[in-house]
């Protein structure tokens, strides 16, 4: 039972970080009590990591660019994928890194003012470590759906309908 509560709490958070614990508990038929210790939980456990808010940037005057990088590499006698894995995650341009299966190692996703700061991020910083024996970088043009959320939407037709 306790994991199925977990799996509710989580799916919710998921949803909507900012629900109010009261009404989440109302939601799931527990005390608010019990609620945030088990959030306090998950949180002390590593399950939950942080929240934050989704935006859509292309929505303001803000420009940010969005790369996509294929890095292939060679695994470290030892250490395996983790600790360069480690090494590129620390970079601030980095927004996420995930190790692949498939025709290379590593997704890094990174974000930068144009594509030209991108480029520079690529070719001083990402390709120059010593492990690292390709890179491929593909730009984001335009986001349809991201974590689960509709960005576009369907936009309603303006015009007035006229029946005969």
């Amino acid at each position: 039972m306790k994991e199925a509560l977990r799996e509710s709490i989580l799916r919710n958070l998921e949803q909507n970080s900012r629900i109010d614990l009261h009404d989440l508990a109302i939601m799931l038929d527990i005390s608010e009590v019990d609620l945030a210790n088990e959030i306090a939980k998950m949180e002390s456990e590593k399950i939950i990591c942080g929240y934050s808010t989704l935006i859509n940037w292309d929505n303001t005057s803000k420009e940010i660019v969005t790369a996509l990088i294929e890095v292939k590499v060679t695994p470290q006698r030892g250490l395996g994928f983790d600790m360069l894995a480690q090494r590129i995650a620390k970079f601030n341009e980095v927004t996420s890194i995930y190790l692949m299966s498939g025709g290379f190692d590593f997704m890094v996703l990174i974000e930068g003012k144009s594509m030209k700061e991108v480029a520079r991020f690529v070719f001083e910083r990402l390709s120059t470590l010593e492990s690292v024996l390709s890179t491929s970088t593909h730009f984001v043009l335009k986001k349809y759906k991201d974590h689960g959320v509709d960005l576009v939407g369907t936009k309603k037709d303006a015009r007035m309908l006229v029946s005969a």
